[in-house]
């Protein structure tokens, strides 16, 4: 089967570090799917990572102007270009000890969306670090609390037109290639006439995943997050772990408010809009310990139509 694996931006960690180590975790995880014969394209987030190049441009830039201010786009394809190193190469280390023969390859991605989505009006998508209220209250920019882990900076989080690699990526997986793309949702970038140009704004990686999961035709969309399964009736008594359950059922838990903005819910409506694409395919939510587990059906939130 073809399976768009999507990891997030926070799971990789908030250090170059500490991203190397979780790479190699989520590597060790991978190898096993593509041993049992499916073809993979790995996605993934940059919150935390494309704030953190961002901040860092705007604080050089202030002890020394040579240092200049970097926009967005930019910022995007730096976290895409170091991000899929370090997978690219704990996959390839972690290939050589299990003795799994594949060329990965990575590739920088722009995705298409619109110059007049809404989200340009409302920036909402956090990315960066955690700060205080009272360090939010002396930014010189948005912020918003982000799911009682605190403030971030929040930007525009337009939602993904068009893959504009698809042909590419399609390509790749066909010549038998692991397949790192979409990094951080894509470079956003717009269309005026035949100019492409980027634009200062984060998509979410999860929908991005889940629009490159529908264009490339790919059977699964497996989102992995740091809990096993999505919960209903959160952090109360009645707190139940959802396991295979029908795209009607989890329209009904959406519709009356059960997934939180800026953390499951997100995941829930990508995997919605994917399924949407073709009944017979599945949307997977799980953690990176369970991924195999729940590709086979035994474990994590698996969606159906």
């Amino acid at each position: 089967m073809k399976i768009v694996i999507a990891l997030g931006g926070n799971a990789l960690g908030q250090t170059p570090e500490e991203q190397k180590q979780n790479a190699l975790v989520a590597a060790k995880h991978i190898i096993p799917i593509i041993k049992a014969g499916h073809e993979v394209v790995i996605t993934h987030g940059n919150g935390p990572q494309v704030g953190l190049i961002n901040l860092a441009f705007t604080e050089g830039n202030k002890l020394n102007k040579k240092v200049y201010e970097m926009p967005f786009a930019e910022c995007g394809a730096m976290s895409q270009g170091y991000i899929a190193y370090h997978l690219e190469n704990a996959l390839i280390n972690e290939m050589a000890i299990s003795g799994l023969k594949k060329e990965v390859a990575s590739l920088v991605t722009h995705v298409l969306v619109s110059k007049d989505d809404e989200a340009f009006l409302n920036p909402t998508k956090p990315i960066g670090s955690f700060y205080t209220e009272d360090e939010a209250k002396k930014l010189p920019f948005r912020t918003k609390e982000d799911s009682g882990r605190g403030y971030r900076r929040v930007i525009a989080s337009p939602k993904p037109v068009k893959i504009l690699e698809e042909n590419q990526i399609n390509a790749l997986i066909n010549a038998g290639f692991i397949v790192i793309s979409c990094g951080g949702g894509g470079i956003p970038v717009i269309k005026d006439g035949n100019k492409l140009s980027g634009i200062d704004a984060v998509i979410d990686k999860d929908f991005a995943s889940a629009k490159l999961a529908a264009d490339i035709d790919a059977d699964i969309l497996l989102i992995l997050t740091a809990v096993k399964n999505a919960k209903i009736n959160f952090n109360t008594a009645y707190e139940t772990d959802l396991g295979k359950v029908s795209k009607e059922e989890i329209e009904r838990y959406l519709a009356n408010n059960e997934f939180k903005e800026g953390s499951m819910k997100p995941k829930i409506i990508a995997s919605l809009n994917f399924l949407n694409s073709d009944k017979k395919k599945l949307a997977i939510i799980t953690d990176i310990n369970n991924a195999l587990n729940a590709i086979e059906g035994k474990s994590g939130t698996i969606i159906n139509n």
